[in-house]
């Protein structure tokens, strides 16, 4: 039993080169581009919307936002919706994935709201098939004050409890994180798939190592690695937040160690026991200050092992993304040079290839190219034949087609029309439809002359 594979991870800005990346107007390197055309958008639009981008922005524009949306502030959460390879390969082989497609669709939409799901496109042109989704995070609920703002009290206009907000932050909460993966496990379980390791050792990664960690993953590495994230986020905010109550501790130190010096200077008039407790008090701080200092370097030696660990993890997966693109790279070229033996041996294989691909971009259906080249039969038909020399259709009707060996060179084949070479027979097909156009200027020029 495989795994869902389900990330979140946080755009940034107008995130247009990922929109470029998704609908394929750049090309990976590990992308086939024979199967490009399989690739599919899962999301209907809405009326004058043509692509990811402006989906975005008309999502942002209709919300009825009453904030301005900050330079820095997240404006798109971009999904990767997928599976285990050797178990999306067999829900693709039983003929599943249409139906694994809207299943996850449906999944986001009930969970996040339909009309903040804005896109959702299926690439199958990569090893393992992955759908990209793209989620507005626009939510309802109240705005968390935070510690500052509850200590003060401030006259401000209160806003409609029920407005709308963009925050991502309210989406990836770490609890929120958690049960997005239960989940979408359940959602998946009809295929096979359950819920990654919680509380594994996986950890996130950027998006970009993610995509190629998705084509080389195991089911050793499966808890969602949007949890790193979210927990990378807390650190740096607890860090920052030490770093500040720190300073403060500080100063509150130095005005009590002015308030000592003055006390001292006066002791002999108001006795030792205020002294006494100005001393215990300063004493008190600095063992604060100090236990504050030991978590601030726990915190970075924890990040420190963290990073440590991705890179480790980053270097490996690179290396086995480096092995597996070499085993690719000499299979192509052992084909390469299977197909150069062909050529070499059977020359005329170079002449039926060509001969079908003219065929194909005259008109002829693949089965009746079979006939010709394969069983090297004729054939009758009727219709129309485009010659690509002359941008034009010409009509048959009851014509015998059949590919014949070049008398005049070796190893060349020649498509006949009723026995005629097809190029001589486009040429004939093309002088008598100039000759009729002529015709036909010549008798409007003398329906047009004056009558006396």
């Amino acid at each position: 039993m495989g795994f869902a594979v389900l990330h979140l991870d946080k755009a940034h800005g107008s995130d247009s080169k990922m929109s470029d990346h998704i609908e394929r107007k750049t090309t990976p390197k590990n992308a086939d581009p024979t199967r490009t055309h399989l690739n599919r958008e899962l999301i209907e639009f809405p009326g004058g919307v043509t692509n990811r981008n402006e989906a975005i922005s008309h999502r942002l524009k209709s919300a009825g936002l009453t904030r301005k949306i900050g330079t820095n502030q997240v404006r798109a959460i971009r999904f990767i919706l997928s599976g285990s390879p050797k178990d999306m390969k067999q829900i693709e082989q039983a003929g599943k994935l249409d139906e694994w497609c809207r299943d996850s669709v449906e999944w986001m939409k009930r969970t996040y709201g339909s009309e903040n799901v804005v896109s959702a496109v299926l690439h199958m042109d990569e090893e393992t098939p992955h759908i990209h989704a793209t989620l507005i995070p626009i939510v309802q609920t109240e705005r968390r004050k935070k510690k500052s703002e509850k200590l003060v009290k401030k006259n401000y206009r209160k806003k409609p409890s029920g407005a709308a907000r963009l925050s991502a932050n309210d989406i990836m909460t770490r609890q929120k994180l958690k049960a997005y993966q239960d989940g979408y496990a359940l959602a998946m379980a009809k295929y096979g798939l359950k819920r990654g390791i919680v509380g594994s050792e996986a950890r996130h990664t950027t998006t970009a190592q993610y995509y190629r960690d998705l084509l080389n993953q195991t089911e050793d590495i499966q808890e969602n690695i949007g949890l790193l994230l979210a927990e990378k986020e807390r650190a740096e905010s607890e860090l920052a937040k030490i770093k500040s109550e720190a300073r403060t501790e500080q100063l509150k130190n130095k005005a009590t160690d002015a308030m000592t010096a003055i006390a001292s200077g006066v002791g002999s008039l108001f006795g030792s026991g205020k002294l006494k407790e100005l001393e215990q008090a300063n004493g008190k701080l600095q063992g604060e200050i100090d236990k504050r200092d030991n978590q601030i370097r726990l915190l970075n030696e924890h990040m420190r092992m963290q990073e440590e660990r991705h890179s480790t993890e980053t270097h490996c997966q690179q290396e086995v993304h480096r092995q597996e693109l070499n085993m690719k790279v000499k299979k192509i070229e052992e084909l390469n040079e299977i197909i150069g033996k062909v050529f070499k041996w059977f020359p005329v294989m170079r002449e039926m290839l060509q001969m079908e691909k003219f065929c194909k971009s005259a008109g002829f259906t693949q089965e009746m190219i079979d006939v010709l080249l394969a069983k090297r039969k004729p054939i009758v038909c009727s219709g129309k034949l485009y010659s690509t020399q002359h941008r034009q259709s010409f009509k048959i009707k009851d014509a015998v087609c059949k590919i014949e060996d070049d008398l005049t060179e070796e190893h060349k084949l020649v498509l006949t029309i009723n026995r005629q070479p097809i190029v001589q027979w486009f040429k004939e097909q093309w002088e008598k439809l100039q000759q009729n156009l002529r015709n036909s200027v010549q008798r409007e020029q003398k329906s047009r002359g004056f009558r006396m």
